[in-house]
């Protein structure tokens, strides 16, 4: 029993940590306009990604996330995006739907894109939720009266805005999202999402035998209060099978492996596939299988038409 209270409690504890954090993915190099929304159309190409979280599986009330990101390039001199994420923790459901435009600026060999995104967030509690003692909405004694067991459901708006600029090689992205740290209402119930800021880099490194490549890279999450840093490096043969590793700080060490391959004769469009792995290095791993992630994407590349020209020749008026 007491080793089954402890388990309990640091888990709260970790979840608490997290309670005003976006959700983190281990691919997070596949998946970097939902975070920064200067990245739209960076591409040049008409892409679509579908992501699937299951975290910390096996324990009750884990977090499981969805979100899809579209975006495309070279459009109103940058590109548009559109991100739709769902959360689901415990009790907790969280749905942000957001659009985005990025303004590409060239620069130094590369490109700059200014970004700002705007959208909304919906949050809202489940008051049938039943607490570690067994209390529900229906049990009467023993409630926590800070606990919302009619539940709670509300929806405001959101704005982030970003750097980013590439080059063929090298990415560098700074962002902030959640401005107005807007407050969720409902009678005496008071959600306030918080501020967050992401910092990103990566560099691609050609490797001897040129048929392979070699990527490190780090996002930086923080809260201003907390942050929170993954490292990673993934290495690619031929332009087509990536392999991976990351290291989240006192959270989980990750592999990650996939495929990137044109699946048309003209290979214009880009199918890929990822799975990636959290072993979960906090001790939340004495009661959860790890983390398990998968995404799907596809690219379409856009080849504007060579711009049409006519002459008159001054033998023919």
């Amino acid at each position: 029993m007491k080793k089954t209270l402890t388990t309990i409690a640091l888990s709260i504890l970790c979840l608490l940590s997290f309670a005003q954090q976006d959700v983190q993915y281990s691919m997070n190099t596949f998946n970097r306009l939902s975070v920064n929304p200067a990245y739209a159309g960076m591409n040049r190409a008409l892409c679509a990604t579908l992501f699937y979280r299951q975290q910390w599986t096996s324990f009750p009330g884990a977090p499981k996330t969805v979100l899809l990101s579209v975006d495309y390039g070279q459009i109103l001199n940058g590109g548009l995006g559109l991100t739709i994420d769902q959360d689901q923790l415990g009790f907790e459901k969280t749905l942000k739907a957001k659009m985005a435009y990025s303004y590409h600026l060239p620069l130094a060999g590369g490109v700059l894109g200014i970004g700002l995104d705007a959208g909304i967030i919906q949050k809202s509690l489940n008051g049938n939720f039943i607490s570690p003692d067994g209390s529900t909405s229906n049990s009467g004694g023993g409630v926590d009266p800070s606990i919302p067991w009619n539940g709670f459901s509300a929806t405001t708006y959101d704005v982030g805005f970003g750097l980013y600029y590439q080059t063929r090689r090298l990415y560098l992205g700074l962002s902030s999202l959640h401005l107005p740290e807007q407050q969720f209402k409902e009678m005496n119930k008071k959600y306030t999402e918080a501020r967050h800021y992401y910092l990103m880099a990566g560099y691609t490194f050609i490797m001897p035998n040129p048929t392979w490549e070699l990527t490190p890279s780090v996002l930086l999450k923080s809260v201003a209060s907390s942050s929170q840093l993954d490292a990673n490096l993934m290495l690619k043969w031929n332009k087509i099978v990536f392999i991976g590793a990351s290291y989240r700080m006192s959270d989980a060490a990750i592999a990650m492996a996939g495929v990137e391959k044109p699946v048309d004769q003209k290979k214009k469009i880009t199918a890929k596939l990822g799975l990636a792995y959290d072993m979960t290095l906090s001790n939340i791993y004495k009661q959860s299988s790890g983390t398990y992630e998968i995404m799907l994407g596809f690219c379409y590349k856009i080849k504007p038409d060579g711009l049409k020209t006519s002459h008159q020749n001054v033998r023919f008026l």
